[in-house]
């Protein structure tokens, strides 16, 4: 029994509806659209929503969505070819009107239409689950394919058996052969065969002569047995090891080298502080877009393709017409029309460094989305294709929230609470030294910032966060904002336990009035049990206002692996009916992969969650916001 199906146009407005129970079936279908249709994510025709499974079908010629609901524990065989059918029903009886895009006519007498169908498919159905299983008979069978021979013969020992003794043969044939040398005539019976004595002495000198070379080979081996003499392990001598002549100049105790003391005390640079002063009072408001490509590059392109043009066209009389070459005329695309481009792009995303996996379901949803799609005279299906792919890519990309932070600090200020932050991600990847950006772009928009330094188990974390503490306190002295310090560390050391310490980070900057809280979590590989527990119970115990994932943009297939046993093990330790996930990406390591921008794609796909920000170096200054259409270009560039 079905529980919904509904025709409506991409633009939302529901032309017909049948609904066979009482409930209310608007959440599921606007689940449908905003996960699966908006998201690009098409390439499968099956939806999932709690109880209910949703099938749909799109029709891209009138722009048409056909959506059956039915409850998730039945097994309903004929509802493909059920949407199908009444999917071409309606396509013919309302084919003036949906070119016409009239959409305000009523199409309520397609129920009566709709309800003799699908009284027909569910007695078709009844009627095959009746039909007894018919045996297949003996003609259709295995063995009636055999025959008697093989019954009683098996070609597979009888081919060993041959094998076996075609080799004995050969190797007999080659014992007589060295064994038979040339003799004398009196050696030889009758027929010119050799006797059985002078075969029996020309084997006594064959072994013989095997003997001797078998000793003389081992005489030259038992010469040269001696013992080689064992190499002693010498002392490594490092370039710039340093002696003990070098320790009184290493000694930072004596307060003769200031300079070299305060950094060796504070690890703070003044040549590295006059080095970032520049940067003060350059990140106010909204962070800058990554750069796009520049227009110098298009044109370039441009100016190539009316080059090669061109060239073409001036080769011959015929050049003319190599225009028209890949052009369709008004035909309607299917999925065979559009598989070769579609495969092609696919092998250039992977190259791009996106997931495999990804780029496939990419590739079928856009194939899904140009299937009856009609073309014009002078449309090429391979831009067709590009320009379908480049939507999809776009839409992927762009968040499906805004996630303001700026925004959020102001508003969690007026509850008279600080806004916290979580970064979680697996080692090396750059959490805290980008957590030190944020911070850098938050005090120069004027937001007192804590820093919990929860990362109670790799060695120098504490130390790392506190050298980042005093150098961003030293670029905004407290002088200059009125005595107040702007940035403050919160740590109680190694071995803690790192939720206790985020709670009370937490607690003492709503007491201090301190705007935002930055917490710094250990890096831990996805599948390490014990510290995706200790992740899971801090989120679940301090609830912060924005999870962040920090992975890097070098990474494809691994970092589609990370997000999802990251969100899974969040999922399966919270013991929540509704448990914290991520809520946003932070790519680091940006600048260093050229075009190969894959892993935004990856990393978005999998979550659905956007990219806040984007690494692209190692100064405070280096942190940007992410150019979607950048992203894109760079993308599908050959």
């Amino acid at each position: 029994m079905l529980d919904l199906f509904t025709i409506f146009s991409k633009g939302g407005i529901v032309l017909w509806y049948f609904q066979g129970t009482c409930e209310a079936l608007g959440p599921p279908v606007n689940a449908l659209i905003k996960s699966v249709i908006l998201q690009e994510r098409g390439g499968s025709n099956t939806y999932n929503h709690q109880a209910l499974t949703l099938k749909y079908k799109l029709d891209n010629e009138f722009e048409l969505v056909f959506v059956v609901a039915y409850q998730k524990i039945l097994t309903l065989s004929y509802v493909d070819k059920f949407i199908d059918d009444v999917h071409q029903e309606f396509r013919d009886k309302y084919k003036d009107d949906l070119k016409e895009r009239n959409v305000s006519r009523s199409y309520d007498c397609f129920t009566e239409i709709f309800q003799k169908m699908l009284k027909a498919a569910e007695e078709s159905r009844k009627v095959e689950a009746k039909k007894p299983k018919q045996m297949r008979t003996f003609q259709e069978s295995e063995k009636s394919k055999k025959k008697v021979s093989s019954m009683i013969i098996d070609p597979k020992k009888d081919e060993k058996v041959k094998e076996k003794e075609n080799k004995n043969k050969k190797n007999a044939a080659k014992i007589d052969t060295k064994m038979s040398a040339p003799v004398a005539n009196g050696n030889k019976n009758s027929d010119g065969s050799l006797n059985e004595e002078e075969i029996l002495r020309n084997r006594e000198k064959l072994f013989n002569k095997m003997k001797g070379k078998k000793s003389s080979k081992s005489a030259p081996e038992s010469k040269n047995t001696k013992e080689p003499k064992k190499r002693e392990k010498q002392a490594r001598v490092w370039s710039h090891g340093g002696t003990s002549k070098d320790a009184k100049t290493l000694d930072f105790s004596d307060s003769k080298d200031q300079d070299a003391a305060t950094i060796a005390t504070n690890g703070v640079n003044d040549a590295d502080i006059q080095d970032a002063m520049e940067f003060v009072g350059t990140m106010k408001g909204e962070l800058d877009n990554i750069d796009t490509e520049s227009s110098e590059d298009e044109d370039e392109e441009v100016e190539e393709e009316e080059t090669t043009t061109k060239k073409n066209t001036s080769r011959s009389g015929f050049g003319v017409f190599s225009m028209f070459k890949g052009l369709v005329g008004s035909k309607t695309l299917t999925k065979e029309d559009v598989a070769p481009a579609l495969d092609k792009m696919k092998d250039h995303l992977i190259a791009k460094n996106v997931a495999a996996d990804i780029a496939d379901k990419l590739c079928e949803s856009v194939a899904t989305k140009l299937e009856g799609k009609v073309l014009g005279t002078f449309d090429r299906i391979t831009s067709t294709v590009k320009n379908s792919l480049n939507e999809s890519l776009v839409q992927i990309l762009s968040p499906r929230r805004r996630i303001d932070i700026l925004r959020d600090v102001l508003d969690t200020k007026n509850q008279h609470r600080p806004y916290v932050i979580t970064f979680c991600g697996v080692n090396g990847v750059g959490k805290s030294t980008n957590l030190a950006k944020i911070c850098f772009w938050l005090v120069e928009n004027g937001f007192r910032v804590l820093v919990a330094a929860c990362d109670t188990f790799r060695a120098g974390a504490v130390e790392q966060l506190r050298t980042h503490t005093r150098k961003l306190n030293a670029l905004h002295p407290p002088d200059a904002h009125g005595g107040i310090q702007m940035v403050q560390l919160y740590e109680k050391g190694y071995g803690k336990d790192a939720a206790g310490i985020a709670m009370e980070a937490i607690n003492y900057a709503r007491d201090c009035r301190i705007d935002v809280v930055l917490v710094d979590t250990a890096g831990r590989m996805q599948d390490n049990e014990p510290l995706m527990r200790s992740l899971s119970k801090l989120i679940k115990i301090n609830q912060p206002d924005l999870v962040m994932f920090v992975g890097e943009a070098l990474v494809g297939n691994e970092a589609v692996d990370q997000l999802v046993k990251f969100n899974q093990a969040l999922a399966d330790h919270s013991n929540m009916d509704n448990p914290r996930l991520i809520d946003g990406i932070l790519l680091t390591k940006f600048d260093t992969i050229d075009d190969k921008v894959g892993a935004a794609i990856s990393m978005t796909y999998t979550t659905g969650q956007p990219i806040v920000f984007v690494g692209t170096g190692q100064t405070y200054r280096d942190l940007k916001n992410l150019n979607v259409k950048a992203v894109v270009n760079a993308l599908l560039k050959a």
